[in-house]
């Protein structure tokens, strides 16, 4: 019997960083989406202390459909883009 302790898959093999830029590759705009929501939810923030007269609550539903809508978009985009 063959041990499995000496089978190496490649997968096992790379660390994060590696991993993190081949699935980059393979899906250019997820990265993107994900860079689109974290800066609409920092701008967000940033403009929650000027948010004049507008309840809280309505800020956040508003910058949460402004990034939902974003990764929406780069995500529909990117399936267009692998499909052409």
């Amino acid at each position: 019997m063959s041990s499995d302790t000496d089978v190496s898959l490649s997968s096992y093999d790379e660390d994060q960083g590696f991993k993190l830029i081949r699935k980059a590759r393979e899906a250019p705009f997820v990265p993107i989406a994900m860079a689109g929501f974290a800066a609409i939810a920092a701008y967000g923030l940033y403009k929650l202390k000027s948010r004049g007269n507008t309840k809280m609550s309505v800020h956040l539903i508003h910058m949460r459909v402004a990034a939902q809508g974003f990764v929406v978009g780069a995500v529909a985009l990117g399936m267009g883009y692998s499909m052409y």
